[in-house]
């Protein structure tokens, strides 16, 4: 009987909520980031850009085919119809319509922004490979939510210091995501809200991203349409198609 009391401890462990918890962290962060995503997708949003200076809006339309693709389009306002980004892998282009010229984005550029927006370069590259860069750790459950830090893997060559996830329970949807840099000072924030059902899905529609030192800026994305599991190859996200209008 003894011998049989490690056995049943170590089982006891293993099956505790905790535990459990623990084991489904990665997984759940992952759902987190893919949650736009899919198998394959295609959305139509608005986003508009708050600065000190100035503003900016714009529809585009996007296509993605799992974590690796994806190639969004300016449709408004006309003076920028065109201008377009897209992703294979780790590589990022950008195409200029007025200029008919192709731009792919250098290593040291990757932190640069986005569209003019507080999204960068480096987030569109960086998103889907989350789960597997950083570890996870529970830093509070409550009925409603789960607070989760997810910090580097000492191989992941990556922005940020720190990540901290809160996802509310009841449908695993992110209310908050917090990131941090290398000094642990928190660096900007993006909030989730509009949450709906689309398909089999409950996804928010609308994000809200804020830099910590400057809070009257921001840039709010907000998904008008999306549809997911649509008939799309990979030879769809290529520079020719890149430079379609």
């Amino acid at each position: 009987m003894n011998r049989l009391l490690p056995v049943i401890f170590i089982l006891l462990i293993a099956w505790s909520p905790s535990a459990r918890a623990a084991l489904d962290l990665q997984q759940l962060i992952r759902e987190v980031e893919d949650q736009y995503v899919g198998r394959s997708s295609r959305a139509r949003m608005d986003m508009e850009v708050s600065t000190e200076n100035w503003q900016r809006r714009l529809t585009m339309e996007a296509w993605s085919l799992g974590r690796d693709y994806f190639l969004v389009r300016i449709l408004e306002p006309p003076k920028e119809r065109g201008v377009a980004t897209l992703k294979v892998n780790q590589e990022v282009w950008n195409y200029l319509p007025k200029v008919d010229r192709v731009i792919k984005i250098p290593p040291s550029m990757m932190g640069g922004s986005w569209m003019g927006s507080h999204i960068t370069n480096n987030d569109l590259v960086k998103a889907a490979h989350i789960d597997r860069d950083y570890s996870f750790s529970l830093l509070e459950e409550t009925d409603d939510h789960w607070r989760i830090e997810g910090l580097p893997k000492s191989e992941a060559a990556v922005v940020w210091g720190k990540i901290v996830y809160q996802i509310r329970k009841a449908d695993r949807v992110p209310l908050l995501v917090e990131y941090f840099d290398e000094k642990m000072i928190k660096v900007r924030d993006i909030r989730f809200e509009d949450v709906r059902k689309i398909g089999d899905r409950t996804i928010p529609l609308r994000m809200t991203v804020r830099p910590v030192d400057d809070p009257q800026e921001r840039t709010i994305l907000h998904y008008k349409e999306i549809e997911f599991d649509i008939s799309v190859e990979e030879n769809f996200f290529s520079l020719g198609n890149l430079k379609r209008r």
